[in-house]
Formats: structure tokens, C-alpha cells, sequence
């Protein structure tokens, strides 16, 4: 399936049913919830590591996987998580037109930071986003922009539970040697020439105008939509400053797993992690 974004961007995005077990039956998606699962920088739709969370998710619900602009067979360039809000509102929205009226979102890294902005910006209850695209009241710049434009366009997009795994707590983190390396990746020439042909990845050559919601902030608007938080003692990103940032800024409404032994995202998350992830937004956002 190909979605629009709401700036237009072509976006790749697969649906998958449910796995249940012979015994449980659903009469139609409405009663079936689905986890929209969004990668970290490099990934896609289909990278192993990607199709292995969403075969455990398929144990809970359907899953919708997606490549966020300038990976996969996606069009467009990664802007390294600020327009790629955009392209997981589309597939949060496709799921709800598909009838499924529980929506829980897990992203890794890069997707981690994505669906926290995503759910500051695209509230339940009310305005699926703020008309100038930025929950602060902002006005939109280039990279930002058309937060509310997909309203009308797409419907609903509001999620019912989020789940951060291996996200940053803010922005132009650059402590850990990972991150440096990066650095480099999306902010040189030849980094970006590297991304492209070594990474397949895409990278947009403008920087932030204006600066995305950060992480820590748009953690603290959530609320009272269900939160976690998932991090490795062993990350190699983003050290355990950052995990804890983000659940001091959400507040008593955050779960905090802090993992011994994980290192970084979807690499790192091994079956039974994804899993305990999967028991947790079942018993937050119960499907139905």
C-alpha cells in the first residue's frame, strides 16, 4: 500500500492481520487492535529486524509496518525525525480506516522520538493536530509544517498508547562516538553520499526551520494517553540520561523499563522484550 503524507510524500506501509491462536476468533478488524511499528534511522518496512517485532505483535493484533520518507520504497528524504511525524500520522490514520478502533504505536531511536511528537501533536479527544503543526503553537516552518493539513485528508490519527524504545531525550545529542559518526552522516556531503548508497538511506540536506518539538517536551504533553518507556543499559547512542530524562519530563503517567544488557532499538530487542512491550499496550488500550 502506498500513503500520502500529509505534504504529499509517497510513503510504503504494509497491513498484516492478527495471529491469534485457533481458539480466538474476531468477527471484524474494529475489535482487533493493530501496532503501528516505526523504525530508526536506516531501517524500513522490511528489514529482518523490523519483520521480526512484527511477528510478535501479530500475537496481539494486527500490525501495520511503514517506511518513514527516504527509506525503503518510500519517497522523499529522511529529515531525521521531524517531518517523519507526517508520515506516521498517515499510517495511524490508514489503521483507523480500516476500522480498528485500538491503535497502539512502538517506535525504536529515531521512530522513538517520532511517535512521542506524534502523540503531543495528535491528541485524542480533540484536534487531531494543532493548525500550526506544533504543539507549543509555533508557526510552521519548511520542515515542520502541514500539522493539520492531513485532517480532512486522512481522518483520525490519534493514537492510544505509546511505547519509546531507545529514544533521545533532546536533540543534537552528540556524547557517545555513535552518535558523532551520525552527526556526519546527516550533516556532511560525503556523510550523506555514505547514507545513500551505504545505508540506503536518503537524507534531506536542509537543516531544522524551525526546530522540532524536543522529545522531553512533547513527553511532558502526552499525558493522559498511556506511556513507555524502553532503554538499554548498554546503548551505545544514547546513554541512561536520556530514559530518565524523558520519564522525569511525562511524569507519573510513564512506565520506565530500563533493560540490563540491551544495547540500541529493534537490533537490540530481543522476542521476549517485544513481547512484555506487547502485554504492556494490551492492558493499557485493551482492542474493542
Amino acid at each position: 500500500m502506498v500513503l500520502l503524507a500529509a505534504d504529499g510524500v509517497a510513503i510504503e506501509a504494509v497491513h498484516e492481520p492478527a495471529d491469534f491462536d485457533a481458539d480466538v476468533t474476531h468477527d471484524a478488524a474494529g475489535w482487533v487492535p493493530v501496532t503501528v511499528v516505526a523504525h530508526g534511522f536506516t531501517g524500513s518496512a522490511g528489514r529482518p529486524h523490523v519483520r521480526r517485532a512484527a511477528a510478535v505483535f501479530r500475537r496481539y493484533g494486527a500490525v501495520i509496518t511503514f517506511s518513514f520518507r527516504g527509506h525503503g520504497a518510500s519517497g522523499g528524504r529522511s529529515t531525521v525525525g521531524d517531518r517523519e511525524v507526517l508520515d506516521l500520522a498517515a499510517a495511524v490514520a490508514w489503521a483507523r480506516r480500516l476500522g480498528h478502533r485500538t491503535v497502539w504505536t512502538v517506535g525504536f531511536s529515531m521512530g522513538g522520538s517520532v511517535v512521542l511528537r506524534h502523540a503531543a501533536l495528535y491528541p485524542a479527544g480533540g484536534p487531531d493536530a494543532h493548525a500550526s503543526g506544533h504543539a507549543d503553537g509555533r508557526r510552521s516552518g519548511p520542515a515542520e509544517g502541514h500539522g493539520s493539513d492531513h485532517a480532512d485528508t486522512h481522518g483520525p490519527a490519534h493514537t492510544d498508547a505509546v511505547v519509546a524504545v531507545s529514544a533521545p531525550a533532546r536533540w543534537y545529542y552528540r556524547g557517545t562516538a555513535a552518535m558523532r559518526r551520525l552527526h556526519w552522516v546527516v550533516t556532511r556531503p560525503l556523510g550523506r553520499a555514505v547514507g545513500r548508497y551505504g545505508l540506503r538511506t536518503r537524507i534531506h540536506t536542509s537543516d531544522w526551520d524551525p526546530v522540532p518539538l524536543d522529545p522531553a517536551e512533547a513527553a511532558a504533553r502526552i499525558a493522559p494517553t498511556p506511556l513507555l518507556l524502553v532503554h538499554g543499559d548498554r546503548d551505545p547512542y544514547f546513554p541512561l540520561d536520556h530514559p530518565r530524562a524523558l520519564a522525569t519530563a511525562a511524569g507519573p503517567q510513564a512506565d520506565l523499563w530500563l533493560e540490563p544488557g540491551m544495547g540500541h532499538a529493534e537490533n537490540a530487542a530481543d522476542e521476549a522484550l517485544l513481547a512484555r512491550i506487547a502485554d504492556w499496550a494490551a492492558r493499557q488500550a485493551p482492542g474493542g
